[in-house]
């Protein structure tokens, strides 16, 4: 594995890439439009990869150490 840093560029990637594809009103999903449920989901997705990196970035192992 070289660099699992790599993934705190899908959730830049997901938000300003995908709006042009999901600039819509409807459908509505959960009650939201379309556009609103993605920006709330990328900001969830963006906690989870968050964690994710945190977990298994090794430059975080060795602080712990120390």
């Amino acid at each position: 594995m070289k660099s699992i840093r790599w993934l705190m560029v899908l959730p830049f990637v997901g938000m300003l890439g995908g709006i042009p594809f999901v600039n819509k009103v409807e459908p509505y999903v959960f009650g939201m439009p379309l556009l609103l449920f993605w920006l709330v989901a990328w900001v969830i997705a963006t906690s989870v990869i968050m964690a994710i990196v945190y977990r298994f970035d090794p430059a975080v192992k060795e602080d712990e150490q120390t």
